[in-house]
């Protein structure tokens, strides 16, 4: 393995009606390898399926440290990172942010690697983005759902 052979991971996130079951899908490449994932929930929304995506395509690496390009087409995502809105909700623990169990678990899985995070215009002629979405929301028409726990948690209160 080149250790200087950057990951690629591209994805995304769809709910149709927000909130409404939704997906995530990605697509994973390093060098001539390449590997997709998604899955669907019956009740979340867009913000955590493209926050979840990235959280599990960054799961799927086997190895600590790597380096990793990250393009999404989501500005919640990408520009959490960018702009450091994320780690000064982490040192607030959160308080009144959305998402607070996703953004912890992304900023594990950021923290195990070197990730830089890219926005792309999501719905145009970006290939591998729009296989994400096509992923998303094939994973969520499919009507095989997993349970949002989390998010379901909170409408229960």
């Amino acid at each position: 393995m080149n250790v200087n052979q950057k990951i690629i991971i591209y994805t995304d996130g769809a709910a149709s009606g927000n909130p409404g079951p939704g997906g995530y899908g990605a697509v994973l490449m390093y060098g001539r390898h390449r590997k997709e994932i998604s899955k669907a929930f019956r009740l979340t929304t867009n913000n955590r399926m493209e926050l979840m995506a990235v959280i599990e395509a960054l799961k799927c690496l086997k190895k600590p440290n790597q380096i990793v390009v990250v393009y999404t087409d989501s500005k919640y995502v990408s520009e959490a990172v960018n702009q450091n809105w994320v780690f000064e909700w982490e040192k607030k623990n959160f308080k009144n942010k959305k998402n607070p169990d996703l953004w912890k678990a992304f900023l594990c899985q950021y923290r195990n690697h070197q990730v830089q995070l890219e926005w792309v215009k999501g719905h145009s002629d970006n290939v591998y983005n729009n296989r994400c979405d096509q992923l998303a929301v094939e994973a969520y028409k499919s009507g095989i759902f997993f349970i949002d726990e989390a998010y379901e948690s909170l409408l229960e209160k």
